[in-house]
């Protein structure tokens, strides 16, 4: 699903060169769910942001389900993105004034769909995450882990094939991570790909693979036995 081939990241200015991902090779299976762990600082939001195409790479490849987007204009890089991928992050980023059935339909208003058709597929990854009841409440309405049930269900919506998520249990209490962390293993199981960056350990070894990094580099690999979150 996802290869990087000798991925560099330089940030660079006038006085200072910060080097944040040095020949990253890293290869994620379809239908693998890979947590992604390491000090704050050392390059895990910036893989992340490679992997879902927010950020180009100083040089290197980055490879989707098997196409080279090295020479992807923003607009071709902005299409993929709404076709393959879902994101989830740490801070919802759900747009207060819209409803949480509106945020929900959002990624679909850049494709050729009808309203009933955005309105059917809001519905149903609403009733997936449980949040079927809440269509007509507004996110100041919501707690946090409703507000991150909602902005899974709006990462679904297209059904992508990869779904990256930057700390989704991050704002939460361990209950309600734990209930996230549940539905992202469920909606594994359904097929999805799934990276996930995260500081916890516990959420971290309920994923088939852990990727550490140290200083923007890829220093450990473990494979895990996956078990329930609970």
């Amino acid at each position: 699903m996802i290869k990087l081939i000798n991925l560099n990241k330089v940030f660079q200015t006038k006085t200072i060169e910060t080097v944040a991902l040095n020949e990253i090779n890293l290869h994620i299976k379809k239908g693998e769910f890979v947590s992604i762990m390491g000090p704050s600082g050392c390059g895990k939001s910036t893989l992340l942001n490679m992997m879902g195409l927010l950020d180009k790479p100083t040089s290197g490849k980055v490879l989707i389900g098997g196409t080279d987007l090295s020479n992807y204009n923003d607009t071709q890089l902005a299409a993929f993105r709404n076709q393959k991928l879902g994101f989830i992050f740490q801070s919802f980023h759900l747009i207060n004034d819209l409803s949480v059935i509106d945020n929900v339909e959002l990624p679909l208003l850049y494709r050729k769909s009808t309203a009933r058709d955005r309105r059917t597929k809001a519905l149903a990854a609403l009733e997936k995450v449980g949040l079927s009841h809440r269509t007509t409440h507004y996110p100041s309405q919501l707690s946090g882990g409703q507000r991150q049930r909602v902005a899974i269900a709006r990462s679904i919506i297209c059904e992508p094939e990869l779904i990256l998520a930057d700390e989704p249990t991050g704002n939460l209490d361990s209950v309600m991570g734990n209930e996230i962390m549940n539905l992202l293993q469920n909606l594994n199981k359904e097929g999805a790909t799934i990276v996930m960056v995260t500081h916890d350990e516990q959420m971290a070894h309920g994923t088939d693979r852990l990727i550490r990094l140290f200083d923007g580099q890829t220093v450990a690999v473990h494979q895990n036995s996956k078990e329930e979150v609970c």
